[in-house]
């Protein structure tokens, strides 16, 4: 019985239609012959050759034969859709792990135990802190001391986000 060994990767082959060319080959040097008819056909001066139907017809072929060459076993016009789909996609992604598809949800549960589980569980509290109304004598005694040379007004950020605000007098 005669065996025929087949290649395990067998997506990797091309299949060769005439010679040497694949059927996009084919394809992309049919596209001007196609192309010229429809221009011969369709455009002013129906049915008679112009200056421009035959610049619009030549740069179509050029286009064409361009696309239709290879580079490192790839077609021109591969090396194109690459460049295209890789310059036209998402820039950015975002994760929502909330999104409404991947969430599982249990419609047989009370509507009073899904408020309570959506509470949180602990709750700081905030504090808010009143920022302190200085007079306008304050604000002049203020900038003369910062004018003098005898005190040094330094900020330090705390670990926590906080401002540590430091007005020393200068020890000579």
């Amino acid at each position: 019985m005669k065996t025929t060994i087949i290649p395990a990767q067998i997506t990797t082959i091309e299949d060769k239609i005439i010679g040497t060319l694949n059927f996009t080959q084919i394809l992309l040097h049919m596209l001007p012959v196609f192309w010229s008819a429809i221009v011969y056909t369709v455009f002013p001066a129906y049915l008679h050759l112009s200056l421009y139907k035959v610049i619009m017809i030549g740069l179509v072929l050029v286009t064409s034969v361009t696309l239709s060459i290879r580079v490192k076993d790839k077609l021109i016009f591969q090396w194109v859709q690459v460049l295209l789909r890789f310059n036209l996609r998402p820039k950015y992604y975002v994760f929502n792990k909330n999104e409404q598809n991947s969430r599982q949800m249990d419609m047989s549960l009370n509507q009073e135990v899904v408020k309570k589980a959506a509470r949180p569980a602990y709750t700081a509290k905030k504090t808010k802190t009143e920022i302190p109304s200085f007079g306008l004598r304050e604000s002049v005694h203020f900038e003369s001391l910062l004018n003098t040379r005898k005190f040094n007004l330094s900020f330090k950020p705390h670990k926590k986000g906080g401002l540590h605000v430091a007005f020393e007098q200068i020890q000579k």
